[in-house]
């Protein structure tokens, strides 16, 4: 079973999406393969570095509107033992970080980069839209920082970025995490656990009975 995962690293809920397929995918006995696939939820520069939050008061109509917002999934997160640190996240253009990304795939490393990336922003505080802070998170799981910078001051990637974003639009997605298996079935949603051992089973049949 193949699971194209439509995210963006700056996604609360594609972390929280994140962990509980990974969950799910422990308890199904299907061959899962996973890859992830670029989305962008803001796609607007961000010329200086500012507060997410403060970013996101600005849009979506004051600090007590933004903080209950980011209560609410900061405690859903909790429960599933994530930790979002929404005092010091930095607002950032994340296309970059896609491309450093798809780098990393080219090494093996995609679902390490993306890990990586969603700690960076969501626990250290991380601008993800600064070049030199994403080669410093390459380093952080053992990639050549000089060769990622390098990489990230050229126009690399862009392509793959774009042609996900592109692949995005043509399958209508605009949330995410969006699960896209075996390139017919679509799952969006940080769904719970037991729902997506429950699609897996119900996919899985139906292949199986369209194979017979």
């Amino acid at each position: 079973m193949e699971i194209q995962v439509w995210s963006d690293v700056v996604c609360p809920w594609c972390l929280i999406g994140k962990n509980r397929l990974e969950k799910a995918a422990a308890q199904s006995p299907e061959n899962i393969t996973v890859t992830f696939r670029a989305f962008q939820l803001d796609p607007s520069p961000v010329p200086e570095p500012v507060p997410t939050k403060e970013a996101a008061a600005a849009k979506f109509g004051g600090r007590a509107n933004v903080d209950q917002m980011f209560g609410r999934v900061t405690a859903l997160a909790a429960a599933d033992g994530l930790m979002l640190d929404y005092d010091h996240a930095i607002a950032a253009n994340t296309f970059d970080a896609h491309r450093l990304v798809a780098w990393a795939a080219d090494q093996g490393r995609q679902i390490e980069m993306v890990e990586a990336l969603q700690r960076a922003h969501f626990m250290a505080g991380v601008d993800v839209g600064s070049l030199d802070a994403l080669a410093g998170v390459a380093a952080s799981i053992g990639l050549d920082e000089a060769a990622a910078l390098e990489y990230l001051k050229s126009d690399a990637g862009t392509d793959a970025v774009n042609a996900d974003l592109a692949e995005a639009r043509e399958l209508g997605i605009t949330s995410v995490p969006t699960f896209v298996i075996d390139g017919k079935y679509a799952i969006q949603g940080a769904q719970e656990v037991s729902t997506l051992v429950s699609a897996f089973e119900e996919i899985a049949r139906r292949e199986a009975a369209g194979n017979d």
